[in-house]
């Protein structure tokens, strides 16, 4: 119906950019319809490249239970890499002045550096959506499944983002390889 209305021919791009006029304010939600979404693949370009985050209010237990085993109906795949975080962030803070110490890579007095035994090591879990979608879409998905946070990426990319990440987990668009169609 969208593809008459607004005559968008999938297989001539001459009307690509009339079909994208014709859809208006609705391109992000119906691009998929007329298959103008970005295509899902593994190369980098500069869409892939910028993303927007926001935080969620999360759910830990619901995205832990989500993420702990393959999806069966493969509409995410998550990916678990370890964070170490110190061990002062989860005491109580007597200062109102929180204070982070970095490691540049060299040589650091004894007193800049972070005992080991002060950390802790934490498993962040993020699930890469497999479809294609809107920036709306994306959160509405990642506040569905009691994520922290999300990333969208302005290729179509949804990545929900687990409570024990840091800096809104993986700044890299990554497709799922399954193929999925949206019926809207």
């Amino acid at each position: 119906m969208i593809t008459q209305s607004c005559k968008c021919d999938l297989k001539n791009c001459s009307c690509c950019k009339e079909c994208f006029n014709c859809l208006s304010h609705l391109y992000s939600e119906c691009c998929s319809c007329v298959d103008l979404c970005p295509k899902p693949n593994y190369t980098t370009n500069a869409l892939s490249k910028k993303s927007h985050v926001e935080e969620l209010s999360a759910i830990p237990t619901l995205f832990d239970v989500l993420t702990s085993d393959p999806d069966t109906d493969r509409r995410w795949i998550t990916f678990t890499y370890p964070v170490d975080f110190d061990l002062a962030m989860f005491k109580p803070q007597l200062e109102k002045e929180i204070k982070y110490k970095t490691h540049n890579g060299l040589a650091e007095s004894a007193e800049q550096e972070v005992d080991p035994v002060n950390m802790i090591t934490l498993n962040c879990s993020v699930a890469y959506l497999s479809q294609c979608m809107s920036w709306n879409k994306c959160k509405g998905s990642c506040l569905s499944m009691g994520a922290a946070s999300y990333r969208w990426f302005h290729d179509g990319c949804c990545e929900c983002v687990g409570d024990k990440c840091i800096n809104y987990g993986i700044n890299e668009s990554r497709y799922v390889t399954y193929s999925f169609h949206l019926y809207i």
